[in-house]
């Protein structure tokens, strides 16, 4: 039986890499899925492949006001949540004494700011027993040189979700984290450029040898937002092949 039959999923940021990989992995397991993202032709290129139990809404969640009129549009055509995963995220190359006021504006705005407003505007349409997901990165705990600031953001997010979890109680939902290493996804190559993705796909400092597919870490994504996982609240999932771990 699929694991999320009749639920109702948001995925922000999900018309490619990871985020698309997670709402196709949803799809399959029977949840009608709601994706965001920044750009209308990769939205229209994600819902195509995803057919017809997809929804597609162009929004940047750093916005507040976008974010409402996504919701409106969940609640117009589903009436509730059951999983929210908070996915959408921006990182940026800047060495140390390079860094920028904009580049920290636009990092935290996305990754720190967009993750809180993500959960918070959809509070009244999560269900009871709603499964949160927050997109982290090894990078919150162990930041590559250039990916200080990232990394920083990421931290925060891991935070976010430990405080979060002392309000599943009062507000009837559950929140972990997931957080991949290196994932072979357009958004990695945007970021390290050929060179440096070379160097990483040949798995240096990976213990297994190799970047993720971005269905391995939708894997770990759809358990948590199984009932499989009714019991873990407020853990931080790395899926990294064990490059933070060891």
């Amino acid at each position: 039986m699929a694991v999320l039959a009749d639920k109702v999923a948001v995925v922000t940021g999900g018309s490619s890499g990871i985020g698309f990989a997670t709402a196709r992995a949803f799809r399959d397991e029977g949840a009608k899925v709601f994706i965001t993202g920044r750009r209308q032709d990769a939205l229209d290129a994600a819902v195509a492949e995803l057919g017809p139990g997809a929804t597609g809404v162009v929004c940047d969640v750093s916005v507040p006001a976008e974010l409402d009129a996504f919701y409106r549009i969940v609640r117009d055509q589903a009436g509730r949540i059951d999983v929210l995963v908070a996915n959408a995220g921006i990182g940026t190359v800047a060495p140390f004494g390079e860094v920028t006021e904009d580049l920290i504006d636009s990092v935290f705005a996305t990754n720190v700011k967009g993750t809180i407003f993500t959960l918070q505007q959809a509070l009244p349409l999560l269900s009871t027993n709603a499964s949160v997901i927050l997109t982290g990165s090894t990078a919150g705990t162990r930041p590559n040189p250039g990916l200080e600031v990232y990394g920083a953001s990421k931290a925060a997010v891991r935070n976010l979700a430990r405080g979060w979890a002392h309000s599943s109680r009062a507000h009837g939902f559950r929140v972990n984290v997931v957080s991949p290493g290196g994932a072979r996804t357009p958004g990695l190559l945007e970021l390290l450029g050929p060179e440096m993705l070379k160097q990483a796909e040949a798995g240096g400092g990976v213990p297994l040898g190799r970047l993720a597919e971005p269905e391995e870490i939708a894997a770990v994504t759809t358990f948590l937002a199984s009932d499989a996982s009714s019991y873990v609240n407020g853990a931080e999932f790395f899926a990294d092949g064990g490059s933070a771990q060891v």
